[in-house]
């Protein structure tokens, strides 16, 4: 099981929810199944409206980054990733600061989601 916590101004509080490890349900999944209003438009990693903040919260190595070939280019567009951090989630797993909701996939770890 792996705790997100989602924080945004939008919300009275943070809310921490469980999620299944080894589920493949996206972020964006998880958040509309408890009800949390995390902004999205397309679904599909295109228009990258659901954009949001991602931190590990254990002191162990983040679990392999796996950036889908369109989350890449919709973060690198919008400004919100570099190449470089591209380049070292590919190399090194280090999870880049932002991912799209709609295709990051929860793994066993605890994270906190802002947006």
């Amino acid at each position: 099981m792996a705790n997100v916590t989602f924080s945004s101004p939008s919300m009275k509080k943070d809310v921490t929810v469980y999620a299944v490890a080894g589920d493949t349900q996206t972020l964006l999944s998880v958040a509309q199944a408890h009800k949390i209003p995390v902004h999205f438009e397309c679904e599909n990693g295109e228009c990258g409206s659901c954009a949001v903040e991602v931190m590990v919260l254990s002191n162990k190595t983040p679990c392999a980054v796996a950036l889908t070939e369109k989350e890449k280019a919709v973060l690198r567009l919008s400004g919100k990733i570099t190449p470089e951090q591209i380049a070292q989630a590919e190399n090194a797993d280090t999870p880049p600061p932002y991912r799209l909701a709609c295709q990051f996939i929860v793994r066993n770890e605890d994270i906190v989601v802002k947006f």
